[in-house]
């Protein structure tokens, strides 16, 4: 697959898509929903329930580009709702590796004043 320059901007789109939109669908996602412009120099991912499929959007000079990529086992590790700000194009290429882009976080540290 052709990846994206590390420094592009990478806009997801946190909830489940239905993956029969296209083009159209999916820009007016972008207006309505990020309140982005699809013809911004960025990509735009989207996921499904399944998290077994993504597409990516983007504007081309004259024209909107759009991949697709299903996975045949396993699922996309999707972060959603959790992201603050765009990914980066590096960021893209290891969610599409199948990498989970939260960091790791250790168990709690537990305290405890009696052994009861």
């Amino acid at each position: 697959m052709i990846r994206p320059d590390p420094s592009t901007a990478v806009y997801l789109y946190a909830e489940p898509v239905d993956m029969r939109k296209s083009i159209d669908g999916l820009a007016l996602l972008v207006e309505q929903e990020l309140d982005l412009s699809p013809f911004s120099p960025a990509l735009f991912v989207f996921c499904n329930r399944g998290r077994d499929k993504i597409k990516l959007l983007y504007w081309e000079r004259n024209g909107f580009v759009l991949w697709y990529k299903r996975l045949e086992k396993f699922r996309f590790y999707w972060p959603g709702g959790d992201l603050e700000q765009p990914l980066s194009g590096l960021e893209l290429s290891r969610l599409l590796d199948g990498y989970d882009l939260r960091p790791p976080t250790p168990h709690p540290a537990l305290r405890y004043s009696t052994i009861a």
